[in-house]
């Protein structure tokens, strides 16, 4: 795979032999890499890099990955940067955590370059898919504009990571369509990365607390759909 000068990689972790691996093996398929060794560090060299995907380690000194997430998370410039955590924990709650700080995907270690790549070549077609679809969507009081990001409610902007505007601009663009959870997933993480069910839940919680409750309606054994009745 080739990919475009653009794409740029943040890799945080304090093992400087997992730092040099995938330094390596992202270089030589043409990603750009910048590099940090704790959470603090982290969120300097994010605001200088402005990478497109970060991959941080979760327990790391100074600051761990899960905190750095959220400040991240926090600043508008990195609501749409794709978050992908390290670790080498497996525990679910682990991956509730850091799914409920803003993260994209869970890589547990060791890593494995090749697996690595393939979900990073995911992002970016998904990235290209999107750049083609409609742009914006004027549905039920709410206007989703997929070139800026943003969320319009009347006056109000609201501005949503990456993935919850993606779950968000997905139910909108089929109003009245249930989909199951594995089917959410599939659409919007894709099928190459492993997350559990309960991050649909997580997003789309975090998604009615920012656009209001009545949007997204859960049907029960089922799954969620937007609802526009």
């Amino acid at each position: 795979m080739q990919t475009t000068p653009k794409y740029k990689i943040l890799i945080v972790d304090d093992e400087p032999d997992i730092v040099e691996l995938l330094h390596y093996n992202l270089t030589r398929e043409g990603y750009e890499v910048a590099q940090a060794d704790n959470g603090k560090r982290a969120i300097e060299v994010a605001k200088a890099f402005k990478p497109d995907v970060i991959l941080m380690d979760v327990m790391m000194p100074v600051l761990d990955g899960i905190a750095a997430c959220r400040q991240l998370r926090e600043t508008n410039d990195f609501k749409q940067t794709h978050i992908i955590f390290l670790t080498a924990r497996a525990e679910e709650f682990s991956e509730v955590a850091a799914f409920d700080a803003g993260a994209d995907d869970f890589i547990t270690k060791p890593i494995k370059p090749r697996a690595l790549l393939s979900r990073l070549a995911a992002f970016a077609r998904r990235d290209a898919q999107q750049d083609e679809q409609e742009q914006v969507i004027d549905i039920a009081g709410l206007k989703i504009d997929r070139t800026s990001f943003a969320v319009y409610k009347g006056e109000q902007k609201i501005i949503l990571p990456k993935k919850e505007f993606e779950l968000l601009a997905f139910l909108a663009s089929t109003p009245n369509k249930v989909f199951t959870r594995e089917e959410l997933l599939n659409s919007i993480w894709g099928s190459d990365v492993y997350v559990i069910p309960r991050t649909v839940d997580v997003h789309i919680r975090k998604v009615r607390e920012k656009v209001g409750e009545d949007h997204i309606r859960t049907i029960k054994g089922v799954g969620y759909k937007f609802n526009t009745d």
